[in-house]
């Protein structure tokens, strides 16, 4: 009998399309979430939230720094 990998209980984290920065994330839980906080997109167009995990990734065409 082969030995099987253990199934991840940890799903994949949520990858959000953005079309500006800067991006606020807020674990979009309402009570079940967190502080919000906002997320710097880095020079590859992507950004990853340290309390959930969330990435944020710029949309095509999209420029970092497009917000109010």
């Amino acid at each position: 009998m082969v030995a099987q990998p253990a199934a991840s209980a940890v799903p994949p984290p949520e990858v959000i399309e953005v079309e500006s920065t800067p991006v606020g994330c807020d674990g979009g839980g309402g009570a079940l979430g967190h502080p919000l906080i906002y997320i710097p997109i880095g020079p590859d167009g992507t950004g990853e939230c340290g309390y959930c995990d969330r990435k944020f990734v710029l949309k095509a065409g999209a420029r970092a720094g497009g917000g109010h």
